[in-house]
Order: structure tokens, then sequence, then C-alpha cells
């Protein structure tokens, strides 16, 4: 697990210390001795968590707690202090603190303390919580191909009822965005819509999203958790690769589904919560079935309205207009005007199956208006998918490449790493050393 880390503490000789041993941990470190200083870097830089002494020089630590999760509240922040005052901790928890540490007394609990909030940041970032959408419901559906008007047609019906429904398809044709669409065509648009990928948790972690959990029911849950479900009272609750639930949680989701009732973990009351479903997978649940992997019960609870999502080979003539979609988009996010786009560009988008479908197109798209020259975007910006050179260079080796790739994209994300790492698809570790490496600093 990798994950951005700002130690804050006056104490130099144990700032130093605690990012060695973060570093070797593989963590992206980053150090300030001063509240002031601090805050500057959290304006620079995405972290993920923050370690930070309750005494500094500027500031006392259990109210920059507060004033921090305020403006980044995707932060988790644990609190270090030499003085095991119990006063502080209570304070310093109700202003959004992940935890509290006694210097001395908790060395061996801070790796595994840092591994845990960046979990729940790791979890936090995986789901989606809207109060109110702001998506345009069905007119987010971009296409005119036969397969996809019928999808659409089919989604448009059952919003208007409280009907389960399961979406199937690869994955990235637009399983989620049909999703929020049938919400937003419901009588439940004005009420949550939530969204849970089942496959990025482990089993604990899933149950304890969707279900909660009391304070104190397992190591690490230090206040009472509302779960998805109870979230996505009078909306609609979107399970995402629905395949990938362990199968003894599958057990607990059918009693809900049947009841809509459930119980919070370490709690014995019930509680209710009024959602409606809707599932998504890109496995053949029905072979699942067979292999034992998936309950037929819950299978066929689930299925009460299946929509099929077609690949994007099967729609090539939605391609062109999707591509544009996505170029506007890019286009307007970087403020670029007069941009030409050539007959070779789509030509080359057209002759690629698409694997990964329209998430691949919508990166292809991303990467082409980054790698792009003369504000042209023709076949040599779509590197992957040309059969002409690449960008020119002094040198073709694969490392003069990698760097001139990683230069262009540094420069597209105005130097935020961590969006630059998710386009390059590589860990945060491994674009600082990468950085390095080839004296990007």
């Amino acid at each position: 697990m990798q994950g951005n880390i700002l130690i804050i503490d006056d104490e130099i000789k144990l700032l130093k210390l605690l990012g060695m041993i973060l570093s070797q941990e593989d963590f992206n470190v980053k150090e300030a001795s001063t509240a002031r200083s601090a805050m500057t870097m959290l304006e620079q830089y995405d972290f993920d968590v923050v370690l930070c002494d309750v005494r500094l020089p500027d500031a006392f630590g259990v109210e920059l707690v507060k004033s921090v999760k305020t403006k980044y509240p995707h932060l988790e922040i644990i609190l270090m202090t030499a003085f095991g005052n119990i006063t502080d901790a209570v304070q310093a928890m109700r202003n959004g603190a992940y935890d509290y540490l006694v210097k001395g007394d908790d060395n061996e609990k801070i790796i595994p303390l840092v591994y845990k909030a960046l979990e729940k940041v790791k979890d936090n970032r995986s789901k989606i919580v809207q109060k109110t959408s702001t998506s345009k419901g069905f007119g987010q559906i971009i296409g005119t191909s036969p397969s996809i008007l019928q999808s659409k047609k089919l989604a448009e019906k059952v919003a208007l009822t409280d009907a389960a429904v399961l979406l199937t398809g690869e994955t990235g044709t637009g399983k989620e965005v049909f999703a929020n669409a049938i919400h937003e065509g419901s009588d439940r648009k004005k009420n949550n819509f939530v969204a849970i990928n089942c496959s990025a948790f482990s089993k604990e972690i899933l149950e304890s999203e969707l279900f909660g959990h009391k304070q104190g029911a397992f190591t690490g849950a230090v206040k009472d958790k509302k779960g998805l479900i109870e979230e996505a009272d009078g909306g609609t609750l979107f399970l995402d690769e629905i395949g990938e639930m362990p199968i003894d949680l599958q057990a607990k989701l059918l009693r809900v589904l049947e009841t809509h009732e459930f119980i919070k973990m370490g709690e014995t009351k019930v509680s209710k919560s009024d959602f409606r479903l809707i599932a998504a997978t890109n496995r053949d649940l029905e072979d699942e079935i067979k292999q034992g992997h998936f309950r037929e019960d819950l299978y066929f609870r689930l299925n009460v309205f299946e929509i099929h999502l077609p690949p994007l080979r099967e729609r090539k003539e939605d391609l062109k207009v999707l591509a544009k979609h996505f170029i506007d988009i890019f286009s307007r996010k970087l403020h670029l005007s007069d941009l030409q786009v050539s007959p070779g560009y789509y030509k080359t988008l057209e002759k690629n199956d698409w694997k990964g479908n329209i998430r691949e197109l919508r990166n292809a798209v991303e990467r082409s208006l980054i790698l792009m020259e003369n504000n042209t975007l023709d076949a040599e910006s779509l590197p992957h998918y040309s059969d002409k050179t690449i960008p020119e260079s002094d040198s073709l080796s694969i490392r003069s490449l990698e760097k001139i790739h990683i230069q262009k994209v540094i420069q597209y994300t105005k130097g935020n790493k961590a969006e630059a790492a998710r386009l390059l698809e590589i860990g945060i570790a491994t674009l600082y050393r990468k950085l390095e490496e080839y004296g990007l600093r």
C-alpha cells in the first residue's frame, strides 16, 4: 500500500526519524516543523494521512485538526503527544482526528495505525455518496446505435418502478452511468444515490461499509459509523461488481433485500432502510452459481430486471461522438481553444477493439491531449493505437520516451503528482523514483 504522508513536529530529530521509518514502508513522506509550513504543503500536495504533534510553536494540534478537516475532509489525521492527556484525546476525536498516539508509549502502533488510516482514506475515495446528483440523468448516455438505444429504453422504463435492476456487461461499458441515470429517472432522485465497488474491499471492511458498526465492534472502530445501506434510505444503493462479494456476505445481503432490515456490526438492535437496489457485474453469475461462488437465491432476487450493456466494439458508430464528448470535456478542463482534430485521429480510434470499452476510450482521449503537438489531435497523439511513430526525441530508447511521456503528464496535471501517477497507472512512490531517476524534480 502506498500513500502520501505529512508529518508535523517541531522536534527535528523525531521528525527525521519518523520520516525515515515511513519512507522505508514505501510511503511518500513530507515534513513540516510548524503549522504555517504544514498548511502551505497541504495546498501544494495531495496528502492522505497527517501525523501531527499536539504542541507546535505556532498552533495547538487539537485545534489544527478542526481547520484541516474542514478544508481537506478526505484526509485522516493522527495526533501525537508526549503527554497522555485524555481531555485532548476526546476533543481531537470530536474535531475529526482518526486517532491519538502517546510518544514513546505507542511507538509500535504508529505504522499499523498509518496503514489503517490510509485504508480508510482509500475506502472513502472508492465509494460515492451523493446527497443531490449533478448528473444529467439519461442525457449522459451518449450514442445512437441500436444496441445502446435498446438498453437505454429498458432503463427508462424500469426507472419508473422500484424493481431491483441487474446491469451486466464488460468492464468500462458504463454500468455506473446507467445506474445513476435510473436513479435520476425515479421518484427517489431527491434522496441519496450511494455507490460502492464490492471488489475494492476485504470482507470485513465491505461488511462495515455496507452495514455500519458500533464503536468498539472491532479494532479501529473508534466511533459509531453509519453504513451505506442506511445512507441509501429513501434513495438508491448501487453495488458494483456484485459477483466479487464474499459468499457469506451474500446471505446477509439477501436478508436485507427481503426484509429491508439489518443489524450493524457490534449491535443487537435491528435497523430499517427503504432503498432501491441496482447491482452490476462483468461476470457470468449463472456460471458463478455452478462453481459455488454465488448464491442462486440472491441471483434470482437481484435479477428482477436485467439490462445488458453492449461493448464498444459492437457500437462502433458511437465511437466518434463519444470521442468528441471526451475531447470537449478535457479541452475545457485545460482551457484549450482553436483545437484541431485530423481525420486520421478518428480513423486510428476506429481501428482499435477497445477491450476496456468507454473507460479505455476516455483515457485514450485524455492522454492524446497530453501528447498532442501544435494544438492538433492526430494519429501521432495516440501512440498506443497508432502504427506511426511516437513523438520525436533525440533517442528512441524506452528510457528516453518514458522521460518525455512523464514530462508531458506532469505538465498536464500542473505538477499534481497524485493525479500524474493515476494517469500513468503507476504508484506514487514509483513516480517519485522515476522523477529522481530522470532528473525531473
